[in-house]
């Protein structure tokens, strides 16, 4: 009988051999001896391994939901800029984008609105003003942008007409000098009503406000310019490049029209274009689980080695009580092999324990935070079910050295420190 009131099992076979299930049913036993111990002893594998299931998990839920949460209006616009706008054009050579641009990009497959624009370059826009009335005295013109651009704008740039209405194709082919504000430059010059056509003048050019345009969910600059006609612009203004296509696309066809798009508006002169396309989804679900992974990992290390140490010094304490049965079972025939193997075990059930507890603890926290959340948890199953393993392994570590420092000791010196 040990200290703890166990019954030691003698060696089989002139004790040569310990049957693997004797073993075990002596480790069990030695660990459930004292159940207080054990379960502080277990506490910090348990730990480790519950805040490594909650990295992984909340680092996988967190990558899921920002790719379920990512800006739609961001995941569908493609931007195509003619980059060499403002160049020389060679003789007999065409503009770099038509403004024909809406008409060839319909023609892809995923592509719901385009838009071409031409804006005034910095420092050449004219000023805007209200009236014809120049009163040194006062400030009476404005910096406005001034925008040139196809008649699909607001679908293109998810804004909405707030008063009056947008130009059509009629007013393109008649060149009429119309002008749309956007909502903020209608602030900025008084202008609110619309009944009786009040008029802007940019520069000595008098173009009637027709539409006032607000809400813009993509290309919010457009909320501070004037918008007029392309056809217009040209004729008074001498906006007559393409900058820029901003092109609207169904959602998971930004990709396919980004390279598309360049081959259908200029066929010839692919390389002249830039092509502006939101980022892969995949790339940046793995680029969020990656941060979160390194912030929390080392934590979840740092928690298992402290496990493992609990368990490396509570065995050891182990030991040194049990001294007087190492004694008693090399007496009765136990080798050193046997005796580690006994200490071994009993820090692999130990990790084990941890392990899988740990693994529960890290799901049921991962569950709680998404219901709390409203969010959809995502769950390594893999790292769940080696959880209890990486356990194991951890006790194994951790009860090495105990194990072999129970194996040193003879029979003789236990017995006699007893």
């Amino acid at each position: 009988m040990t200290p703890e009131g166990r019954t030691l099992r003698l060696p089989r076979r002139g004790g040569t051999r310990i049957g693997r299930a004797d073993l075990l049913d002596e480790s069990l036993a030695a660990v459930l001896a004292r159940p207080w111990r054990a379960a502080l002893t277990t506490l910090g594998t348990v730990l480790g391994i519950a805040t490594l299931v909650v990295t992984i998990g909340i680092a996988a839920t967190a990558g899921n939901r920002i790719v379920g949460r990512f800006d739609q209006l961001t995941a569908t616009a493609v931007t195509v800029v003619a980059a060499g706008t403002g160049a020389p054009q060679a003789p007999g050579e065409g503009p770099l984008i038509g403004w024909d641009a809406a008409e060839r990009l319909a023609r892809l497959n995923g592509t719901v609105a385009a838009v071409a624009l031409a804006e005034a370059a910095p420092g050449t826009a004219p000023s805007v003003r209200a009236n014809d009335i120049k009163d040194p005295s006062t400030v009476s013109a404005r910096t406005l942008g001034v925008v040139a651009a196809t008649v699909d704008l607001p679908a293109a740039a998810h804004g909405r007409v707030v008063a009056g209405r947008f130009f059509d194709a009629g007013n393109v082919a008649r060149h009429d000098r119309v002008a749309v504000l956007g909502e903020e430059a209608a602030r900025m010059l008084g202008i609110v009503r619309l009944e009786d056509s009040p008029a802007v003048f940019l520069g000595d050019e008098a173009f009637t406000v027709i539409g006032i345009v607000g809400d813009f969910r993509r290309e919010q600059a457009l909320a501070a310019a004037v918008i007029v006609p392309p056809t217009t612009a040209a004729d008074r203004l001498g906006l007559t490049e393409v900058g820029r296509v901003v092109v609207d696309t169904e959602l998971g066809a930004a990709g396919l029209v980004a390279a598309q798009a360049p081959t259908a508006l200029n066929p010839g002169r692919t390389t002249e274009m830039r092509v502006i396309a939101p980022p892969d989804l995949q790339r940046a679900r793995g680029a969020v689980e990656d941060d979160v992974n390194g912030m929390f990992l080392v934590l979840g290390l740092l928690c298992l080695v402290v496990g493992a140490v609990g368990i490396a010094n509570v065995t050891l304490v182990g030991v040194m009580q049990r001294i007087g049965e190492i004694g008693l079972r090399r007496a009765l025939g136990a080798s050193r092999r046997h005796i580690a193997q006994q200490f071994l075990v009993e820090s692999a059930v130990l990790g084990l324990i941890g392990g899988a507890i740990g693994a529960a603890v890290g799901v049921v926290t991962v569950v709680g935070v998404c219901v709390a959340r409203d969010w959809t948890p995502v769950l390594d199953l893999t790292l769940v079910v080696a959880a209890p393993g990486a356990g194991v392994l951890v006790g194994l570590l951790a009860g090495a050295y105990p194990a072999w420092r129970a194996a040193r000791l003879e029979p003789l010196e236990a017995l006699r420190a007893t």
